[in-house]
């Protein structure tokens, strides 16, 4: 199977929402001027809960993540575009793709996929305790 991590492309997804757009800034980054994995991973669960929160109309917890590559670095300045859609539906449970993208700070216009990951989240009650998501879906 052919990866081509580096490829830069000037369109971004269609067929995903734009949950979240973040610029890292130089207390987000480690000695060597790359941006925290962390600090990204934190960024992917933010936007990966946009879309779950329509369905769930309440509170919800992160619960897995299945995978979480990190295709290139991240630099203090890029311009980072978070897309999301869902990719399965539960009784109590709704996992998200996340792909993001970066605009690097000398190249306008032009973006490469940094990271990608699939994050699940259960929906919660007051105490909680998982409850079933509604079945009147927007």
């Amino acid at each position: 199977m052919s990866n081509n991590s580096s490829a830069v492309v000037t369109q971004l997804p269609t067929d995903q929402e734009l949950v979240l757009k973040v610029i890292p800034m130089p207390a987000d980054c480690n000695a060597n001027g790359d941006i925290f994995g962390g600090w990204v991973m934190a960024q992917v669960d933010l936007a990966g809960s946009v879309v779950p929160a329509r369905y769930t109309k309440g509170r919800m917890a992160t619960v897995a993540v299945k995978e979480f590559v990190f295709k290139q670095p991240v630099r203090v300045g890029d311009i980072l575009s978070f897309f999301s859609k869902v990719d399965r539906i539960g009784r109590t449970s709704i996992t998200v793709k996340v792909e993001v993208f970066a605009e690097r700070y000398f190249s306008q216009g032009q973006y490469a996929k940094v990271t990608e990951a699939t994050v699940t989240y259960v929906a919660i009650d007051e105490a909680g305790q998982p409850r079933e998501i509604a079945k009147n879906l927007p």
